[in-house]
């Protein structure tokens, strides 16, 4: 028997013609393709406005020049927030004008100790041998040797060194100058010192490749709220949005060597692949391989990655129950996070918390569900009853995985995040749950950044946009219960299907949005991926599937830019505050006390003391340390202890063993942390009272040790801040 084609209906016009407008909007290229498919191949396509010029993408030469205008314009959008962050970070420190000491210092805790193993491979002999250096380290947490590639994720400074040595030597070999120095004199009778700028220091060049990828990121939001609402209009929303809420947003301009500022880019571009592969009826190999690539960029250069994606991975399940999600795509990309998994695994050196993680865990119970599908709906009567056992299937599949895998590797890494949880909910505390409850970050979201979104109108945007999708939801979910289960969408036509797809990928950001505002509201910190997700989702006040039916499309673009004003009152005067912060670093103490360390003691010099100070001792003296602020993992959570017995309450003695096990020749006080409390309860000896509630009541050790370090340790330098306490050796060295 013949078939012929279906003869297009003026209807069909009609929604290939709306498509043709929204040249992002994902259905635009599955007409296309489906056109193609059924009248076969050619070097034309007729379509209801003319010839196609036959191209891979489908695309006409008018949507074409809108393609191309939407990458100008996400261009721009880049190169702005590339100059904003370069300006902020310029104004709060006057980086041009600090020597290399001063720059070093201004990467306090963390990115002090990252960048250092930037320093080490770009000062080793070769880069190889620097590479060998960093995964053979001794100076870390000696006397232990780390590989702290595996350790630290420290595959952005790895990148950035090969790039900076290849440059250096490509700029030497031609002759080009790569900086320009000069004396400044700081007054105040201190030392004149040189400062360098240019791509040839060091330092700049680090931080002008953190800005640039984060100037890319906000090209790939500007492309991204454009394919999810789809309209240009939205992209810019989304952008504005993010400037308006740019403190928010992002910490990027104050800390720019923090794992997030190489990875959250990663993510945005994730994010945007895995929008096209929901709403595509049959994603390409192509499209899952760009997937995993841009998983394995997420999650190499941060340790907390897992953890996102975890709630990427549940939002996506649920999804699928809801019936906006076929199984066969969801195991598609639960196996496209498997492999990514994998990959990052081999590169991580076979770092147990990737495999222990609830993401890995999460990835095979949904996976295994999905796979059963039939045996719940057999078990079950097909609805609400069936939603309810693949929860509890997967939550609890779930735990025992993560469970057994955690005992079969022996993995308790990750075993703080579950006692951080668990403090947020009961009384539950110990040391290393207070050391991150005590940080403001670590705390609840405050209720005045609840305020600032309302002030943007962030908040009421996100609460218009997420109550039409829930409604909508809602009654499909009542029309799939009354039916016993969603409709099959095999069978719909192809407009139909398309306009199937981007609702499921409505719904999808949406419970991605409430997934990060449970994170956002447990752990302030993490706001920093809500609020982004909030601009995103404000785009879709331009969308036409969610708004088309209030008004026609002019009117609605009259609405959107009237609301758009309305947000750059208070949009406008947060940034006039960013571009109106100015300052000058100096921190003179610390600096003496570095310049001391490399004058007066040997190469070889162990040292202990509080995890910022040690990361800002590593890398400007190059001295050896015990402990440092990377405090994700358990090994070193104990040294932290061990060494921090000095805030505490128990005997001199103690401490003085402790420091002779890890062989500190070396202690640096500083009173500040014997001092200062960020609220009641949240001092060192007070936390350490949780932890050692038989010395309550005593004077603190490091109280005793600002008076008179004597007999214990020898005081051997100290000014206003800090005081280096020699450790004399013990009478018998062990054998």
């Amino acid at each position: 028997m013949a078939v012929k084609p279906r003869k297009p209906s003026a209807r069909d016009h009609g929604v290939a013609a709306e498509r043709e407008k929204s040249p992002l909007a994902g259905g635009a290229h599955g007409a296309v393709k489906g056109r193609r498919a059924r009248e076969g191949k050619g070097a034309f396509v007729q379509g209801r406005n003319g010839l196609y010029i036959k191209h891979k993408l489908g695309l006409s030469p008018s949507v074409l020049v809108r393609v191309v205008v939407i990458l100008i314009l996400a261009l721009l959008a880049g190169v702005f927030h590339w100059y904003h962050l370069s300006h902020l970070f310029e104004n709060d420190r006057h980086f041009s004008h600090m020597s290399a000491l001063e720059k070093e210092m201004a990467f306090r805790t963390e990115m002090g100790l990252y960048y250092s193993y930037f320093k080490t491979i770009i000062e080793a002999p070769s880069f190889l041998k620097g590479l060998y250096m960093i995964m053979n380290d001794k100076r870390t947490e000696y006397p232990l040797v780390i590989n702290t590639l595996k350790r630290f994720n420290l595959y952005p400074e790895v990148v950035l060194a090969s790039w900076y040595r290849v440059y250096s030597a490509t700029m030497g070999v031609l002759g080009i100058p790569t900086k320009t120095c000069w004396t400044i004199n700081r007054g105040e009778g201190l030392e004149p010192v040189e400062s360098c700028e240019g791509m040839g220091d060091p330092a700049h060049f680090y931080v002008t490749f953190v800005f640039l990828l984060n100037g890319v990121m906000m090209s790939l939001f500007y492309i991204y709220g454009t394919y999810l609402s789809g309209s240009r209009i939205g992209g810019g929303v989304t952008v504005l949005c993010f400037f308006y809420n740019h403190g928010e947003s992002t910490r990027v301009m104050w800390t720019p060597p923090l794992r997030e500022s190489f990875s959250y880019p990663f993510l945005v571009l994730q994010m945007l692949l895995l929008t096209y592969l929901l709403r595509n009826q049959n994603p390409s190999r192509n499209a899952l391989m760009a997937l995993a690539v841009s998983n394995v960029m997420f999650m190499l250069p941060w340790q907390f990655a897992q953890f996102v994606l975890l709630t990427q991975v549940a939002s996506l399940f649920a999804s699928y129950i809801l019936g906006y999600l076929s199984p066969e795509k969801l195991q598609a990309i639960l196996v496209t996070h498997m492999v990514s998994l994998g990959i990052c695994f081999l590169l991580m050196f076979g770092n147990s918390m990737l495999l222990t993680s609830f993401y890995a865990s999460s990835l095979v119970s949904i996976w295994g569900i999905v796979a059963l599908r039939d045996r719940f709906t057999g078990t079950f009567r097909a609805g609400l009853l069936t939603w309810v056992s693949q929860c509890l299937a997967w939550v609890v599949a779930t735990v025992l995985l993560k469970s057994t895998l955690a005992v079969f590797f022996g993995a308790s890494d990750d075993a703080h995040i579950s006692s951080l949880i668990k403090s947020k909910f009961t009384s539950y505390k110990d040391f290393d749950t207070m050391m991150y409850t005590c940080a403001a970050e670590f705390d609840f979201m405050e209720m005045e950044t609840v305020v600032r979104y309302l002030k943007t109108l962030l908040l009421p945007a996100n609460i218009l946009v997420v109550g039409v999708i829930a409604g909508t939801t809602v009654k499909d979910i009542v029309t799939a219960l009354r039916h016993q289960g969603p409709a099959e969408t095999e069978d719909k036509p192809i407009s139909d299907r398309a306009e199937e797809l981007a609702k499921g990928v409505m719904v999808y950001h949406s419970l991605q949005l409430v997934a990060f505002a449970v994170l956002a509201v447990l752990i302030m910190r993490l706001k920093l991926f809500l609020t982004p997700h909030m601009c995103l989702m404000a785009s879709l006040i331009c969308s036409r599937q969610l708004f088309g039916w209030l008004c026609e499309k002019g009117r609605q673009h009259i609405v959107v830019l009237v609301i758009l004003s309305l947000m750059a009152v208070q949009g406008m005067s947060n940034l006039q505050y960013q571009w109106g912060i100015m300052g000058e670093f100096s921190n003179l103490p610390q600096e003496e006390l570095l310049e001391w360390i490399k004058e007066n003691t040997p190469q070889n010099a162990v040292f202990a003391g509080a995890m910022p100070t040690m990361a800002s001792v590593k890398l400007s003296t190059g001295r050896v340390i015990v402990n440092h602020p990377h405090y994700e993992d358990a090994g070193l959570r104990e040294r932290t202890k061990l060494v921090y017995a000095m805030y505490s309450r128990k005997p001199p003695e103690e401490l003085k063993r402790n420091l002779l096990s890890l062989h500190v020749n070396y202690f640096i006080l500083e009173d500040s942390w014997c001092t200062r409390r960020t609220r009641p309860g949240c001092s060192m000896p007070e936390i350490w009272d949780v932890e050692d509630p038989h010395n309550l009541g005593k004077t603190p050790l490091c109280t005793l040790m600002s008076r008179d370090s004597r007999p214990h340790f020898t005081t051997v330098f100290q000014n206003n801040v800090y005081k280096v306490l020699k450790v004399p050796k013990a009478s018998k060295e062990p054998r």
